[in-house]
């Protein structure tokens, strides 16, 4: 676990995940903690930091409620583990931690390094390091408090004190402008701040650029005079006079390559001694004009502006480039990911890393312009190198050959961006060995790196912290501070990507007055949402329109055909069913898609599909897609089939497929139950969208039959939220007008709500859901109505006998007779299930009679029927068979038969450890120790 506090307070796990901290006052709280660690911080302080102006008579409580969470969270995260430890000493709070995992505290045992250093190039490096922690103003995210204010403030005259001293330090190596490029940004946000400008101004003084020095001490002065009303301390004069005088020392020019005759690398004439005239050294071959233009070839476009966040993949990029010689380095990812905003942000970070220019080319892959024409950017490229118009090559391959050359002794940055394929690259890869090239793509230029090593940096969607910064950084921290859930919610709106979120701060900054939480809303109805996230001549829908019109006709086809899929995870059988192919051609289809990063593969026959790329491909398609729609359901319900059979073998199905339902294309397989219960779990939510989907489009038929075959997982998670999708699935049924859906719909519901502590409401769905079994003839759904009944009036039973206070036993009447005619119940469903010779159905019959002619104080008859259930359960899945056994040992023990208790029992739970049934496990075990037999844990 590491903490940041330079830049918006966080938590991150080891992975770079986000802690979700919550509220500001909950980050603030934190980094009063990180800023004294070991140190006991009393609770006044705190108070004080928490808030602007006077505290609430209940902040203490507050307070401890921040405190209370904060802990839960270093708990669920393992932090104890790290020695991180958040414990109460008196009145006061101390967060125990080692220091390394704080930022700041690195930042300055880095700072110290440096300044211990002798050599400067070490310097340079251990500087840039520290500086590299930072990612964005300090204490960013928490309250405006004059403590947290003050430790902000001081945390950033730290920073800028540690950027003096880098570029002190390339003073010291002569790299006079790589120390100007450092001061420059620092300039740029603090204008007033006279010390740093006078290190900027005679930097570039002995870089040769006087008139650039004397420009910003000008500009300074006019700033000074019209916001303070006073003229230039004493440090930007003297810098002002020293450049006047031509007292800045000379700058340190080494010596260059010449290549084609032309000498490389040349800087301005230095600035002379003290009294000496101005005479530079007459230059050595061509006009010193074009070694200037040689030494100084810049195409990049400007900084990015608002860029947050990608520190793992800046780092994953800084690696791909380091090393080998001439390193390629693809930055690939879908549409909107951000590509060219991160790798030219990169290339401002390492300016002073290619002192021979950096070059740019957007190559329009992507765009509705023409592609680029190679023999035009190699011109352009040219150009920017130094070699005149009347100079230039005539052939592409004379064109080529040069760019090479005048590359193969340099240290360049060449950004090739939007690349369509290798090919239109290739030609472009400079000649040296110490240039590096940074390719963009949509695609995955599998052959760039076979052929050339290109090493991958891949750029997926944004996180929710890094997404919300984004937002914070376009449109004010204060604004998304205000409304923290509404923005995370906007950022999985958006799907994490750049694009999206930028056009979303744009529609909330330029549009009429809203909220997050409003503009939230709107976007959370998938009808308008790509509308909603579109500005101008920007926007998700026509970046992703650019990649589609560049697919192959299989993908484009196959692309096309995804409209109606309801979940984020995709697999080669369901993409299948869509396109109405084989699964192989849909295979091929999906690679394809891949490679263009429109889907991302996930593991073998499986991929992601993020919501914005699904909803751009249902707008290709005018109207409702039924046809699509339906494969896409009946596709399901055949899936659904499979599942259930592997997670309940030996199990009837509930339902059978509806009337013209189509047959499969091709199903995936399960190999055993704990592989079809994983499959529930991870298409649980594309499974109630499909569900969703079939009620709005009237296949009333399909949806109740969707929501019963995942009773399994309903079963084995009985209280976890099935209530409102079990509601839906019985309005589709009694829709279709389907008696026997209507029963097991009401049976399975009212099972959860028995489970969820709710028997009055389970005994309304129950009471119904046998007589609609009968109705609809469906034996099996009887018996399980009934069972289900039984076990509901049993609870409610119980309830009413432990409720009751009457005088004249009231509460214990209506017990027994809910309790006689619960037995009532299993006795006929086990009679209707051996009946219709459906074994599962059977057992559970046998499992709830045992149940409950235990607790009824009929042992041996009990034990008769767990014996006779577990004849049956051999077919079963092991948790029937542990849940079984352990009733047969409760009720042998009952019976006095002990030694048969105890094997029954230890078989129990060594069943239940082989399939890692915890529950089943736990109950095995308290019943052996209601018998005194200890088992190890």
């Amino acid at each position: 676990m590491q903490f940041r506090v330079l830049g918006p307070v966080a938590a991150v796990t080891d992975h770079g995940d986000p802690l979700p901290l919550g509220p500001a006052k909950r980050h603030s709280l934190l980094a009063v903690l990180l800023l004294h660690p070991d140190t006991a911080v009393t609770v006044d302080r705190l108070t004080g930091a928490l808030w602007e102006e006077e505290p609430p008579r209940h902040s203490r409580t507050v307070l401890q409620g921040h405190v209370s969470r904060l802990r839960a969270l270093f708990t669920e995260y393992g932090a104890a583990a790290q020695g991180i430890e958040l414990v109460t000493q008196g009145p006061a709070y101390v967060l125990r931690l080692p220091g390394a995992v704080v930022d700041a505290h690195r930042f300055e045992e880095l700072l110290g390094a440096a300044r211990s250093l002798r050599e400067p190039g070490e310097a340079v490096s251990v500087l840039r390091d520290a500086l590299a922690l930072w990612r964005g103003p300090a204490l960013a995210g928490t309250v405006r408090s004059p403590l947290l204010e003050n430790a902000a403030h001081a945390l950033e005259e730290l920073r800028l004190a540690a950027v003096e001293e880098l570029a002190a330090a390339h003073e010291r190596l002569g790299e006079h402008g790589a120390a100007a490029a450092v001061l420059r940004a620092e300039v740029a946000a603090n204008p007033l701040r006279e010390p740093l400008i006078a290190g900027l101004m005679l930097a570039l003084g002995r870089a040769g650029r006087q008139s650039d020095a004397l420009d910003w001490f000008h500009r300074t002065r006019r700033l000074l005079a019209d916001q303070l009303g006073v003229g230039p301390g004493a440090v930007l004069t003297d810098a002002y006079t020293a450049l006047l005088r031509a007292e800045v020392a000379e700058a340190s020019v080494p010596s260059a390559p010449v290549v084609a005759g032309v000498v490389a690398g040349a800087g301005a004439p230095p600035v002379a001694a003290p009294g000496a005239a101005v005479t530079p050294d007459p230059p050595a071959g061509p006009a010193p004009a074009l070694a200037a233009a040689l030494a100084a070839a810049q195409l990049l476009p400007r900084r990015p502006r608002g860029f947050t966040g990608r520190e793992r993949e800046l780092a994953a990029l800084d690696r791909a480039t380091a090393g080998a010689p001439g390193p390629i380095a693809m930055i690939t990812g879908s549409a909107g990911v951000g590509k060219t905003a991160f790798s030219l942000h990169w290339a401002h970070l390492r300016h002073a890393d290619f002192p021979d220019g950096r070059l740019f080319v957007d190559l329009r892959g992507y765009s509705p312009a023409p592609a680029r024409d190679t023999a035009a950017v190699l011109r352009e490229f040219l150009l920017a190198l130094g070699v005149p118009a009347e100079g230039m090559p005539g052939t592409p391959e004379s064109l080529g050959a040069r760019y090479r050359e005048l590359t193969g002794r340099r240290r360049m940055l060449v950004v090739l961006d939007n690349a369509r394929d290798s090919a239109q690259v290739r030609p472009l890869l400079p000649g040296g060995e110490d240039c590096v090239t940074l390719i963009t793509s949509r695609d995955r230029l599998g052959g760039l790196v076979a052929s050339d090593a290109a090493r991958p940096v891949p750029l997926a969607a944004l996180p929710a912290a890094q997404s919300t910064a984004l937002l914070a950084a376009v449109l004010g921290p204060d604004l998304v501070a205000a409304e923290p859930e509404a923005a995370v919610r906007l950022a999985e709106l958006c799907d994490g990507l750049p694009l999206a979120l930028r056009v979303a701060a744009a529609r909330l900054a330029t549009g009429p007055h809203r909220g997050l939480a409003a503009f939230a809303g709107e976007l959370s109805d998938e009808h308008t949402r790509l509308d909603l996230l579109r500005v101008e001549d920007t926007g998700v829908a026509a970046a992703l329109g650019l990649t589609v019109r560049q697919l192959p006709e299989p993908a484009r086809l196959m692309f096309h055909r995804l409209g109606p899929h309801t979940g984020a995870t995709l697999d080669t059988c369901t993409a299948a069913a869509l396109a109405d192919c084989a699964p192989a051609q849909a295979a091929a289809a999906l690679d394809q898609l891949a490679a263009a990063q429109l889907v991302v593969e996930a593991g073998p026959h499986a991929y992601v599909l993020h919501d914005l790329v699904r909803l751009y491909a249902r707008s290709l398609t005018p109207g409702c897609d039924r046809d699509g729609l339906l494969r896409l359901l009946d596709h399901r319900l055949h899936t659904l089939l499979a599942a259930s059979a592997a997670a309940e073998p030996g199990g009837e199905p509930c339902c059978a497929l509806p009337p013209g339902a189509r047959p499969a294309v091709g199903i995936r397989t399960f190999d055993d139950r704990a592989g079809a219960l994983a499959w529930y779990s991870a298409e649980r939510d594309a499974l109630r969208g499909a569900v969703e989907a079939a009620a709005a489009a009237g296949l009333h038929d399909r949806a109740w039959r969707l929501v019963l075959l995942q009773w399994p997982l309903i079963v084995w998670q009985v209280r976890d939220g099935w209530v409102p999708l079990l509601e839906r699935g019985l309005a589709s049924a009694e829709l279709d007008g389907d008696p026997g859906g209507q029963s097991r719909a009401r049976a399975l519901l009212g099972w959860v709500l028995s489970e969820e502590g709710r028997p009055a409401e389970a005994l309304v769905q129950l009471e119904r859901a046998p007589e609609l079994a009968a109705l609809a003839g469906d034996t099996a759904g009887e018996a399980i109505a009934r069972i289900n009944l039984a076990v509901a009036l049993r609870r409610c039973g119980a309830a009413e006998r432990d409720g009751a206070h009457d005088r004249d036993g009231a509460g214990e009447q209506g017990g027994a007779h809910a309790r006689d005619r619960a037995r009532d119940l299993l006795v006929r469903a086990l009679a209707l299930a051996e009946r219709a010779g459906h074994t599962e159905t059977a057992t559970l019959a046998h499992q709830h009679l045992t149940h409950h002619l235990l607790a009824a104080g009929s042992p041996a008859e009990a034990a008769a029927h767990a014996a006779r259930g577990l004849a049956l359960a051999p077919r079963l899945a092991a948790p029937r068979r542990v849940a079984l056994r352990t009733l047969y040992g409760q009720a042998l023990a009952a019976t006095g038969r002990t030694g048969e208790a105890v094997r029954q029992l230890g078989d129990a739970l060594r069943e239940a450890r082989l399939h890692a049934y915890e529950e089943g496990e736990k109950a095995a075990r308290s019943a052996l120790a209601a018998l005194g037999v200890l088992t190890d844990r």
